[in-house]
């Protein structure tokens, strides 16, 4: 078995162990695909190639991590993402979340606080063939109003709570993913459904560990 069919038999069998927060025992056969399709290697810092397909978070420096391969896998099944989606990302990274995700909708819309990791992940999503994603660098927290309204929201560092400008971005009958909890306390992956009426509900998923959301739409 190759590094990249242990890492998803690794994350199905993780699914599996979490169902019982997540209410999701199985990926679905699109997410899964897209995963086993994006080589997370071209996503990692250089020097970092060998670990690209461990179970674990990696840093790519600034302070910044690659998310571990599970929780993506688990946020982006919880997008519920159709092929016609449009999706806001807070926190492009490295690229590797949007890389997945463009496997799955129509257009990616990603925004990245730090110049640097925005630069070397346009290169990456580039070299990796992304052509339905779109950067921007700037304050997540404000979300993208010229490209509103989302079908899907998803943030990829914790936030103290959720910002409102995220809420009112997101479609009626969309969904949001995020990480919502203090810098170096208890943080909890909080799934986010908005009905086709505008009220919005959101559940507890997992409990989770993330750098904080840089700016978060209060400066």
């Amino acid at each position: 078995m190759d590094e990249r069919s242990a890492l998803l038999t690794e994350i199905a069998a993780e699914m599996r162990e979490t169902a019982h927060w997540t209410g999701h025992a199985t990926l679905s056969p699109r997410v899964a695909t897209a995963l086993a399709e994006v080589r997370r290697e071209a996503f990692v810092a250089p020097g970092s190639e060998r670990s690209a397909y461990e179970n674990r978070p990696l840093p790519i420096g600034h302070g910044q991590t690659i998310s571990q391969p599970f929780i993506v896998a688990l946020m982006t099944e919880l997008l519920d993402l159709e092929p016609g989606h449009t999706v806001l990302e807070i926190g492009t990274g490295s690229g590797y979340q949007a890389a997945v995700l463009a496997e799955l909708a129509r257009s990616v819309c990603s925004i990245e606080a730090i110049p640097q990791l925005a630069s070397s992940a346009a290169a990456a999503l580039a070299g990796q063939g992304c052509h339905n994603v779109e950067l921007r660098t700037g304050d997540g927290g404000l979300g993208w109003p010229e490209r509103a309204p989302f079908d899907a929201i998803i943030v990829t560092a914790a936030a103290p709570d959720i910002p409102p400008a995220l809420l009112e971005q997101l479609r009626p009958g969309g969904r949001m993913v995020i990480p919502v909890g203090p810098r170096h306390g208890d943080q909890e992956l909080l799934l986010v459904t908005k009905d086709a009426t505008g009220t919005v509900t959101q559940r507890t998923v997992l409990p989770v560990a993330f750098v904080p959301l840089t700016g978060g739409g209060r400066d």
